[in-house]
């Protein structure tokens, strides 16, 4: 048995550097990553400004604790408002961690505001908001909850795209809705922009505190710095990581003043949260993400990717029955008897790498800097792949 817990299955594929939207294995082959360490590689690897920032850094000062008060932190959170609904940020390690403190804090909210009965929070079926076990109960996945005993109490799950269940669902010790704009793990499924609406008319109508999972949406992913911002609503709460430092680990909740208020002193907190190190690379990458034009450039990427999957699937109909997602999160559906497993094996036996995720979807989420030449060679690859399972292959 190896040292590794078997919880990631056996890896055999080992990668020793990368170079912009390219990863290198051991072996010398070079993989073009639509994968980004699951929408983590925003700024795809070995960025120079990136590592520039992180070398400096860590020729200074790694880490201090929150104890102290940490200069790089207080200016990330300081853009991060400037640029969201938000009044005040929290950082933290991971995704997880973001809606842990999330759900908290939409709590912790009601209960210094005199209504400590409301501690429940709706959630939707497909979702994932992360590994711990609060946040298991929280999309209640009988896979992911196999063996980890009853799931912790305090989640209503509904119907996306039912404002009745919803309302249904809403009682006297409702706290907060916590939804992903486009549920990533569940199925690259966009959750549309008019119900986004009635879910913050909704939070408003009963005192409810609107939280988002942007943990895999955010930070350029789709196009906008944040995906609620293409319908034009704004959450009391945010949970965010991922592609926040691109690629190195941290996580942020963004909160409402009246939210952030009810976290006093000693209510929550984090060890390595916002330490020096993450600090530095997170500003670097918010640097490069609003830079002129870069989002825009995202939103083109995405858009000729799109239109390319959807060539795709047209060619191979027996393989492929729709392409789901927006800006660079892209999900392509793989039709039974074929599976996204198949899909991305054949997928990376010709040099392109990727993700799967529920109800059969194939995940590409490719580093936001790609461009025509990126995207025209993993279409290629893709093509290639499903030509591979229609003939039986695969």
């Amino acid at each position: 048995m190896s040292a590794v817990m078997p919880n990631y299955g056996h890896p055999t594929v080992a990668f020793e550097r990368g170079e912009g939207a390219y990863l290198f294995d051991t072996d010398g082959r070079r993989f073009l990553d639509f994968a980004a360490g699951i929408a983590v590689n925003s700024l795809g690897h070995s960025h120079p400004h990136l590592v520039a920032a992180l070398t400096e850094q860590a020729g200074k000062l790694w880490h201090t604790s929150n104890l102290y008060a940490i200069p790089d932190q207080e200016r990330l959170a300081e853009r991060l408002c400037a640029l969201s609904f938000a009044d005040a940020a929290f950082f933290c390690n991971s995704g997880t961690e973001a809606m842990e403190g999330a759900v908290k804090a939409a709590r912790r909210y009601h209960a210094v505001n005199g209504h400590p009965e409301k501690w429940r929070s709706i959630t939707l079926q497909s979702s994932f908001h992360g590994r711990t076990l609060a946040m298991l109960s929280a999309s209640k996945n009988p896979k992911h909850l196999d063996g980890f005993g009853d799931p912790a109490d305090g989640f209503d799950i509904v119907p996306a795209h039912n404002m009745n269940a919803l309302r249904d669902a809403i009682t006297p010790e409702t706290a907060a809705i916590v939804v992903e704009p486009i549920q990533g793990e569940g199925g690259l499924r966009p959750l549309e922009d008019d119900y986004l609406r009635d879910l913050r008319a909704a939070a408003d109508e009963f005192g409810l505190l609107l939280v988002f999972d942007e943990v895999q949406t955010g930070f350029g992913r789709t196009g906008k710095l944040f995906a609620h911002e293409w319908a034009g609503v704004t959450p009391d709460v945010m949970g965010c990581a991922k592609g926040i430092a691109g690629g190195f680990p941290c996580g942020a909740v963004l909160a409402t003043e009246a939210v952030a208020q009810a976290m006093t002193a000693g209510s929550h907190g984090s060890t390595f949260g916002g330490n020096p190190l993450a600090m530095a690379v997170a500003n670097a990458t918010l640097d490069i993400l609003t830079g002129d034009g870069f989002l825009e450039r995202v939103r083109e990427s995405g858009a000729a990717l799109k239109s390319g999957l959807e060539a795709i699937m047209e060619r191979h109909g027996g393989v492929l029955d729709g392409v789901r997602g927006r800006g660079l999160m892209i999900g392509m559906v793989v039709k039974a008897p074929h599976t996204n497993a198949a899909l991305g094996e054949a997928a990376r036996e010709n040099g392109l790498l990727t993700v799967v995720a529920g109800e059969n979807v194939l995940r590409l989420l490719p580093p936001l800097i790609i461009g025509q030449t990126e995207i025209d060679e993993a279409l290629d690859a893709l093509d290639k792949a499903c030509a591979t399972l229609a003939s039986g292959h695969g």
